[in-house]
């Protein structure tokens, strides 16, 4: 079969529709109930990067969803002590109370230029003292983007700073998935001229390909122990989703499903299933498969559902219902199937969903009039989450986001 020869359903499922470029920022407008206030007015600060310090500190507070934070000295938990800037050191003494009780005492000292990072890091350490939940202000998010008219991959801090270029050949990209221990980065890429799958170790930037067979190679997907990759292979003839060893090797079939196509698997977090999307009813449907190759579809509504991630609160996918594309989550556990952000709501539809590690917010990208961002979501089954927040905001378009594990 000839490699060139792709199934054009295939190709939109997996791309998405977007083309991309740009530089991340970020705009926060947070709104929510049942938040806890804080005050950072305790918290001084002398130095550019202090400021900077006491700035992204403020933003990851807020953005966790679990605090507002006060302008003033006046708020339930306060935030005290100092951040000075002197002589390329950055010096940070941070205590949290809330009145009687001490939470946090700890002094930092790191490099200057690393006060967005540092800010992250006392951001997650106070979630975890105040709230005892993990935070993600110090997780990251690989992404497609097209700068210039040239697609690559990205890299960004959770709040969409600290952009940097993964890639400079400006091939096409598709689906970049974190492995577990957050090393490595799978992907599918056209370099080649071919689709194909690689492996990107995230901190040397260095690259191997995995999987070159004859036709489409693509959909990688780390099982949860990392020891294996699902993907979707047309060697033997249509699309069809196989799993293999992470460092390459023979694969192993899993489904056998005829004429119709297969794509974006996504391991369920006990690593013993597989969902993902085929149009054996005629429109893209999920499905859920064992090791065995034992499968079942997945009875949702929309007419479409493709692009699964499944995390332990549930499958996040995007639906198409009512002639809009949306992000819902089905509870497996309980079959509960609810609506976290519809494209009727503001006209945008929401594609390629991936949950962070708090099992609480999800990056996807939002598309509208021909223009793609990037955004966060707040998932709370009670509905009562945050509204969306625009990750991306400079010239050019950016899609397909994934959540680092850690």
């Amino acid at each position: 079969m000839m490699r060139a020869l792709i199934s054009v359903w295939m190709v939109c499922v997996m791309s998405c529709s977007a083309v991309f470029g740009g530089n991340a920022n970020v705009v926060i407008v947070k709104t929510g109930a049942s938040k806890s206030s804080m005050s950072l007015a305790g918290l001084t600060t002398a130095g550019a990067n202090a400021a900077l310090f006491h700035k992204t500190l403020g933003n990851d507070l807020a953005r966790s969803g679990y605090f507002t934070i006060s302008p003033t000295a006046n708020g339930t938990y306060l935030v005290t002590g100092s951040c000075t800037d002197a002589g390329g050191k950055l010096s940070v003494r941070c205590q949290v109370r809330d009145g009687s009780k001490s939470y946090l005492d700890k002094t930092y000292s790191e490099e200057g230029k690393t006060a967005r990072r540092l800010a992250h890091k006392v951001a997650d350490e106070i979630l975890l003292a105040v709230k005892g939940v993990k935070g993600i202000a110090s997780t990251r998010i690989v992404l497609v983007g097209n700068v210039g008219g040239k697609k690559n991959l990205y890299l960004c801090d959770a709040d969409g700073g600290n952009l940097v270029q993964l890639t400079q050949d400006g091939a096409i990209y598709i689906s970049p998935r974190w492995s577990p221990d957050g090393s490595s980065i799978i992907y599918t890429s056209y370099r080649s001229g071919y689709p194909d799958i690689y492996v990107m170790n995230t901190a040397t930037h260095e690259w191997r390909r995995i999987a070159d067979f004859p036709g489409l190679n693509s959909g990688g997907s780390f099982s949860p122990d990392g020891k294996n990759v699902a993907v979707i292979l047309s060697k033997d003839g249509n699309p069809e989703l196989y799993t293999m060893r992470a460092n390459g090797g023979r694969p192993s079939r899993l489904t056998n499903t005829g004429r119709v196509a297969e794509a974006s698997p996504s391991w369920s977090p006990a690593g013993d299933q597989i969902v993902y999307v085929s149009n054996e009813a005629r429109l893209p449907q999920l499905y859920v498969t064992d090791l065995s190759g034992n499968r079942k579809r997945l009875s949702l509504p929309g007419t479409e559902n493709v692009a699964p991630d499944w995390g332990p609160a549930g499958i996040v996918r995007c639906s198409r219902q009512q002639g809009h594309y949306g992000i819902y989550v089905y509870d497996t556990a309980k079959g509960k199937d609810t609506n976290v952000i519809a494209a009727k709501d503001d006209n945008l539809d929401g594609e390629d969903p991936s949950w962070a590690p708090d099992d609480r917010h999800i990056a996807c990208t939002r598309t509208g009039g021909h223009h793609s961002d990037v955004y966060i979501l707040d998932y709370v089954t009670e509905g009562q989450g945050d509204a969306p927040v625009r990750l991306t905001t400079a010239k050019g378009e950016w899609y397909s986001p994934s959540w680092s594990p850690k």
